[in-house]
């Protein structure tokens, strides 16, 4: 089977990677270039900056045609939770895929998330190949299958 990511209009989509362990943010990255996202990465440490990135990227400045989030939940300064509720009651963002990739598994956690409209929640693995799978996943299922909204 070929890769359609080529085929699909998303020469301007943005990734904005939240995360705020610099070890995980450096590994999610390479396998981000390993498997070929054609996409420009933009990493924020914590809460805070995610949030003043697309309110001047996104909202005011109109330059994400597309935006894609991973947002960890445990970060400093406005945690995810903050940063997921925060993207999906605005008008103008709402619309932003948003992927929690956090080491969360407690119940409450994934429920407040779907509750507050995460596109989906998927717990980080432990195992360098098990996390190398799950970021193929990610790509297969969001940048190949997924028809991403137009900001």
């Amino acid at each position: 089977m070929t890769d359609n990511l080529d085929s699909k209009s998303i020469s301007s989509l943005s990734v904005l990677l939240v995360e705020d362990n610099i070890a995980d943010a450096r590994l999610i990255e390479e396998f981000l270039k390993e498997i070929s996202i054609n996409a420009v990465l933009h990493i924020v440490r914590d809460g805070k900056e995610a949030m003043e990135f697309l309110y001047l990227n996104c909202k005011y400045n109109g330059e994400c045609e597309s935006t894609f989030v991973i947002l960890d939940l445990n970060l400093p300064k406005m945690s995810g939770r903050e940063v997921l509720k925060e993207i999906k009651n605005d008008d103008e963002l709402k619309r932003i895929p948003v992927v929690i990739l956090t080491t969360s598994t407690a119940e409450e956690d994934i429920n407040e998330c779907y509750n507050n409209h995460a596109n989906c929640y998927i717990t980080k693995p432990l195992d360098f190949d098990e996390f190398a799978n799950t970021m193929n996943s990610i790509k297969s299922f969001w940048f190949n299958m997924a028809e991403l909204p137009k900001i």
